[in-house]
């Protein structure tokens, strides 16, 4: 129903009230949009600052690994996003990889930087119980999927592998002799940063031998998000390359030195594959990835 002036003055603190209700709920919808409730990821204050303790769980029955690595690419074109699982994660050719290659070869600098903001990104998935999540205790005591990147990752490296003679390996993974990880956000620069996260001392996951075996029981598997079917095929995503890049004929590296306008590079060391292109592991990864894709289903 429509207002009076007077009515519109009086109103305005509800208004307001209601309008940021409003708010909350989109952002709510947004932030559940595409959610797997087999996912757990740590809630942050307004600040970017949270606080978590997890634990990562072995390989689940009739796997190998306790965690899988998957390579993806995000990045933004003329024609669109470009938001897509890598082939290269199941040892497939895959059209961006090949693409950034081209770039990287061309010895353009400006060509170079284009691979490195276009490089695909590695993320790790593992199963983990959640010991404490103060924003959401519900999670305490479940199991669930955790995806993570590069630096949490070299944390679970430096537990297993310690730097100094005087700190004794452990498999932060065991059931009985692995240790709680706290998970410790902070924000940097914009940035989520994970380097005050640390292991615990090593404990067993419970006194009870049972309950152990039904946390073990309750894991997710990891070997099938390397299915076929999280990929598109080669064909599928090269079409859908061309459309964020905006290129309708293929490219070769004489088209990138006239489109340039300078003479072709002098012959250097080629890169062959995309993980020769040189770039630098950030943090915000996985982080990134997620906002990336909202904004393409958006």
């Amino acid at each position: 129903m429509a207002l009076d002036f007077a009515s519109l003055k009086k109103s305005r603190k509800s208004s307001l009230t209601n309008l940021v209700k409003e708010v909350e709920k989109v952002t709510q919808r947004n932030e559940n949009k595409g959610g797997d409730d087999r996912f757990w990821k740590p809630e942050v204050d307004k600040s970017g600052n949270g606080y978590a303790v997890i634990r990562f769980l072995p390989a689940p029955q009739g796997e190998d690994l306790p965690w899988v690595k998957m390579y993806n690419h995000g990045f933004q074109g003329p024609g669109g996003w470009y938001i897509e699982n890598s082939l290269t994660t199941i040892g497939e050719k895959d059209p961006v990889s090949e693409h950034n290659s081209m770039l990287w070869n061309s010895g353009i600098e400006a060509n170079k930087e284009i691979a490195r903001k276009q490089k695909r990104r590695l993320q790790y998935f593992s199963n983990i119980l959640v010991v404490k999540d103060a924003a959401n205790p519900e999670n305490e005591g479940k199991v669930f999927l955790y995806q993570y990147g590069a630096k949490i990752f070299a944390k679970l490296q430096e537990a297993m592998q310690p730097e100094f003679e005087d700190e004794d390996p452990m498999n932060p993974f065991d059931l009985w002799e692995g240790a709680d990880f706290k998970l410790k956000i902070r924000n940097v620069e914009g940035y989520r940063n994970y380097d005050r996260s640390e292991f615990d001392s090593s404990s067993a996951i419970s006194d009870d031998d049972s309950e152990i075996e039904s946390i073990w029981n309750r894991q997710h598997s990891l070997t099938a998000f390397l299915e076929s079917s999280n990929f598109k095929s080669y064909g599928e995503l090269k079409a859908r390359l061309d459309k964020v890049l905006g290129v309708s004929e293929p490219q070769t590296m004489e088209d990138l030195d006239a489109r340039s306008g300078t003479a072709p590079a002098p012959k250097q060391k080629v890169a062959e594959a995309d993980d020769e292109v040189p770039w630098s592991t950030d943090d915000e990864d996985e982080e990134s990835l997620s906002f990336f894709k909202g904004l393409a289903e958006d």
